[in-house]
């Protein structure tokens, strides 16, 4: 749980542009053959599990995500471990509310890959109400893991893709 922390933050990646495009190429080539997939809601599996030794182009990601993660959390990135799974939105598609507060994550993020115009807006259930985020390429929410939270339809022509990421603490 996230102590004396706002419920969400969001960071911009600048020059985001060439890692998306790494990511989405290595995503496309393994796509139709995840290493596993769960959760099927409303026709599709809402995550997609690719192993990072399919996904080389992730790791960039991984590394700046954490860093990210062990300064919200205060810790060193080398007390954490995070895992991470894509979520591939087809126009006309949404994501059911749930929470990642299933082991022992300590914070959660999505990251915006490939986000085209009218895109399914991030929503999450704050103590005061709803907060809705509209995505946008080379942004991170970092939330607690906790916080219920859904993506609204995607209204977008083509696919949107999203990586969620879950920290932990490392194993010693």
């Amino acid at each position: 749980m996230l102590h004396h922390q706002p419920e969400y933050q969001t960071v911009h990646i600048r020059n985001h542009d060439s890692l998306n495009a790494g990511i989405l190429r290595d995503f496309q080539a393994c796509r139709h053959a995840p290493d596993r997939q769960t959760h099927f809601f409303h026709g599709r599996y809402e995550n997609l599990y690719i192993d990072i030794r399919r996904m080389p182009s992730v790791r960039a990601l991984l590394d700046i995500a954490t860093g990210h993660a062990a300064r919200i959390l205060g810790m060193d990135p080398g007390q954490l471990r995070c895992g991470f799974w894509f979520n591939l939105m087809e126009p006309g598609q949404v994501t059911s509310l749930h929470s990642h507060d299933e082991d022992d994550e300590l914070l959660s993020c999505v990251y915006y890959v490939d986000v085209p115009a009218s895109s399914g807006e991030l929503v999450l259930l704050l103590e005061d109400g709803e907060k809705r985020l509209k995505p946008e390429n080379g942004m991170f929410v970092f939330f607690p893991p906790w916080l219920e939270h859904e993506v609204s339809r995607h209204e977008g022509k083509r696919p949107r893709l999203s990586l969620a990421i879950n920290f932990g603490p490392a194993e010693g």
